[in-house]
């Protein structure tokens, strides 16, 4: 049976910066005003999403027989580490702890987000849980920019601000489109087993040379974005530091690395985004 290294190891903690990133952004966007308190009730609430729906996957895809022999993190249930129930309960608690922090969150704010939050958590158990997953049909990079970009990022703004403004909205987009650029190398280094297994993402789906281009379009993408938003913050320009790394992504990327070579590469893309996300809160808060 698995140890407790294999059990953080299966949580996959290399993704949680996708789950850090839209809380720091959303805060930063309530500057000079935030509330800590509910900022970090909604960085709970986002980690136990991450979280959850790493084992989630774990589990449907290890009891689908999609994720033997894969190259990348330890799969608990794929290797026979770990009972696929085992693994299942853990995914359930993770969007359990979710969901109480989220009630405690919305009595705080506003009992909509109950709503917003029955959502997600459905959509995570969705991407690769149930009879028809949506990750399986070359959805995922959709839910992914909506629910860890503009949702986290405008939920967590709105619980400390009362508001929702055009400005957080267009902040969601890059946040969204580095955590899609995440999950579009994930699916890239796996794209080859995927096909063998019937297993239909977006890499598989547009095929190799387009999800590079696409992982491509993402990164340049967002810190475009983020550099508009310097019409109204202009210190979000700080972001511009960041370029050199996703140009340097985006070279390896582009010149066809594949198989292991991507699994530093795609450590680097989470740690881009938290990088980026870090250096466009502070722009985003000195501005405010």
């Amino acid at each position: 049976m698995a140890n407790a290294s294999e059990w953080i190891q299966g949580a996959r903690p290399k993704t949680l910066p996708a789950a850090v990133a839209p809380v720091l952004v959303g805060t930063a966007l309530a500057f000079p005003n935030p509330n800590y308190s509910n900022a970090f009730l909604a960085l709970i609430v986002s980690l136990a999403l991450q979280i959850g729906v790493n084992f989630a996957n774990d589990y449907s895809d290890g009891i689908r027989g999609t994720d033997t022999e894969r190259v990348g993190p330890l799969r608990l249930v794929g290797s026979g580490l770990a009972k696929a129930i085992a693994v299942r309960n853990t995914a359930f608690g993770c969007f359990s702890v979710a969901a109480i922090f989220g009630l405690i969150l919305s009595y705080r704010s506003s009992l909509w987000l109950i709503l917003i939050g029955a959502l997600a958590i459905a959509a995570a158990w969705g991407y690769t849980g149930g009879n028809n997953p949506y990750g399986y049909q070359g959805l995922g990079e959709i839910s992914v920019f909506f629910f860890f970009g503009v949702v986290a990022v405008l939920g967590t703004y709105y619980v400390q601000s009362q508001e929702i403004t055009f400005l957080a909205l267009c902040a969601s987009f890059p946040i969204g489109a580095f955590a899609c650029a995440i999950l579009v190398m994930n699916n890239l280094r796996d794209r080859a087993k995927d096909l063998e297994v019937g297993k239909r993402t977006l890499a598989v789906v547009i095929g190799d040379r387009a999800t590079r281009i696409l992982y491509l379009s993402l990164l340049m993408g967002g810190g475009l974005i983020g550099a508009l938003t310097a019409i109204s913050r202009p210190w979000a320009l700080l972001t511009i530091v960041t370029l050199p790394l996703s140009i340097s992504l985006a070279i390896n990327v582009l010149k066809g690395a594949g198989g292991r070579d991507l699994i530093p590469l795609l450590q680097r893309t989470a740690i881009l985004q938290l990088l980026f996300a870090f250096v466009y809160s502070v722009g985003l808060a000195i501005s405010a």
